[in-house]
């Protein structure tokens, strides 16, 4: 009989032979561990053979067409502990002397089934959490269902502005951006609609405050125990350290201004009088910080609360995706101290000091104008890829009289502004002017697809474009804006005339809000006070963009300009190369 050798498996650290005591034509059976991947060979000591060896147990039947079977782990080769192993079979010495006993070798086959298994329960889990917090968490890295085409292959160079080839198409490509440009009328929805949406909104916001109060306030009933914290839950306490520790303060003052009537106990509560907008990298800062100077204004706690844009959906910071919803009561905490202060001095307290009856709130989120990239996420009726909700028609419909104040530059300053402030490392005017190249690429691949509206809120784009050049897009906003709120309710101002002339811009927004006049000297401090959130030394040592960089986003903003400068009935908003930095 030919002996033959079948090989059952192999493992590269337990590199062993195993005779098994089986029959193969009459011969032994040879189990033999090879240093390589698992086969399942059959190897015979004979060129010919009369007869096909029956396979083991387990093994299918091989085909004698063919030259070797399809590999195949047979069901039992080692036994995993559940059971006796077969015994090892004397093997002769590579000397020819004594057979010697080798047992088979399991270790490395236990450990791989070890780590398949935690790797499959892992994989569980991970799985698992996805599927029941995937409202939540997550969602931002995930593409919108709108998504945009690729224009940028991964093998393809970005474009190169200093060269005449590379130059030449992306001003072609801007021409075709241009031509694409509309602006046509969005659907406003009904109020219906925006309640079936947010329905606990509604339900705590009034529809009408108190009437002998200038800020929008009113009693809330406090139903729960008037000895319990109540900041306790308020999310912006767990990420905002300003906040716990002005938490301290209300926490004393809370139980001190809790209104009592007829049997009930009822606290103050108050939205803002108005809004600072937008735009990101327009002198936002500096103008919040020189109007929370006033005697008769207050901020919330923070300058950027972003509940309407990004808190009211779980967005804390964007790269963490969504976590809990930020309820309307987190957002109304935070005008809780101007509201003691307003009740203070109302009522039966507003003779001592008529004036802080006249007190007002504000808040300052840039975010607020543009900002709309959760709405894919919660909003599943869209037309055509646009927005069917907007932040604005949530504003309107608790605050139909509420005021807003915009701040705006010139686009191109503010993108590279913008690139400035937010890029992290291997800043410099070269790579800008890349990323510009790319961004308008990607911004023309959509208007091949989509409407103007839908790709500037297209949240797969805003993401994917390495600069924000949709930031920059103001008059589409501002259209949008104007389809809820009246002219009068929005005040526009450039950042490059409050730069020039401080005292001007400052005494049209004290005048927009209606505020008392001041004295010359609380006049001076607000006026005279240094600029805020100025660009970084770091950053003015890498100098300006290039021309050629400026020339093309000139033409880009050019038709967006020329719109806007028509809306607000005032041409110093089309910019060009006299617009100041700030």
């Amino acid at each position: 009989m030919e002996p033959c050798v079948w090989v059952l498996f192999t493992d590269r650290q337990c590199e062993e032979s195993v005779t098994v005591s089986s029959a193969c034509d009459g011969g032994p059976r040879q189990a033999v561990a090879l240093d390589g991947e698992l086969r399942q060979w059959r190897v015979r000591a004979s060129h010919r053979a009369p007869a096909t060896p029956p396979p083991p147990p387990g093994w299918p039947a091989m085909d004698d067409a063919s030259s070797a079977p399809r590999p195949r782990t047979p069901k039992r080769p080692v036994p995993f502990g559940d059971g006796p192993a077969d015994p090892p079979v004397p093997e002769p010495d590579a000397n020819g002397g004594r057979p010697r006993r080798r047992g088979a070798p399991v270790c490395f086959r236990k450990a791989n089934l070890y780590s398949f298994l935690f790797a499959l329960t892992v994989m569980f889990l991970i799985t698992a959490s996805y599927i029941l917090m995937g409202e939540r968490k997550g969602l931002l890295l995930t593409p919108s269902p709108y998504r945009v085409r690729a224009v940028v292959s991964p093998g393809q160079s970005p474009l190169n502005l200093t060269s005449a080839r590379d130059y030449a198409s992306v001003k072609l490509l801007v021409k075709t951006i241009a031509a694409k440009v509309e602006f046509s009328t969005r659907h406003v929805p009904d109020v219906k609609a925006l309640v079936n949406n947010e329905p606990h909104m509604f339900s705590v916001v009034p529809r009408e405050f108190l009437p002998d109060v200038k800020n929008p306030c009113w009693y809330e009933e406090h139903s729960g125990n008037a000895t319990a914290d109540p900041y306790g839950k308020n999310l912006y306490a767990l990420y905002s350290r300003r906040f716990r520790t002005v938490c301290d303060v209300l926490r004393k003052a809370f139980r001190e201004h809790l209104y009592y009537r007829a049997g009930r106990c009822y606290r103050m509560r108050c939205l803002p009088y108005f809004y600072i907008v937008g735009q990101p990298k327009c002198g936002t800062t500096d103008l919040y910080d020189r109007l929370r100077l006033h005697p008769d204004v207050r901020f919330t706690t923070m300058k950027e609360p972003h509940w309407w844009t990004r808190k009211r959906f779980g967005v804390v910071r964007i790269s963490e995706g969504f976590h809990d919803r930020y309820p309307v009561e987190d957002y109304l905490d935070l005008f809780d101290l101007a509201a003691y202060q307003i009740q203070d001095h109302s009522g039966g307290n507003a003779s001592r000091n008529p004036s802080k009856r006249n007190i007002i709130t504000g808040e300052a989120s840039a975010s607020t104008l543009w900002d709309n990239n959760a709405w894919v996420y919660f909003y599943d009726n869209a037309t055509d890829g646009e927005p069917p909700f907007l932040i604005q028609d949530f504003v309107h419909a608790v605050q139909p009289d509420a005021k807003f104040i915009l701040m705006l530059r010139d686009p191109v300053e503010r993108l590279y502004s913008d690139y400035l402030y937010f890029s992290i490392a291997n800043k410099s005017a070269e790579d800008f002017h890349e990323r510009v190249s790319e961004s308008l690429q990607l911004f023309e691949g959509c208007l091949a697809e989509l409407s103007m509206r839908s790709c500037v809120y297209n949240t797969s784009l805003n993401n994917a474009m390495p600069v924000r050049l949709h930031v920059g897009l103001y008059v589409v906003y501002i259209l949008d804006w104007l389809t809820v709120f009246r002219r009068d309710q929005i005040l526009v101002l450039r950042l490059e005339d409050h730069a020039s002339n401080l005292k001007y811009t400052m005494h049209r927004v004290f005048h927009f809000l209606s505020l008392g006049p001041l004295t010359e000297q609380k006049e001076a401090e607000i006026t005279k006070s240094p600029a805020s959130n100025t660009r970084r030394p770091a950053d003015k040592n890498l100098g300006p963009m290039l021309p050629v960089t400026k020339e093309i986003l000139q033409e880009f903003y050019s038709p967006f300009n020329e719109k806007l400068a028509k809306v607000l009935d005032n041409d110093s908003f089309m910019w060009g190369d006299h617009a100041k930095l700030m």
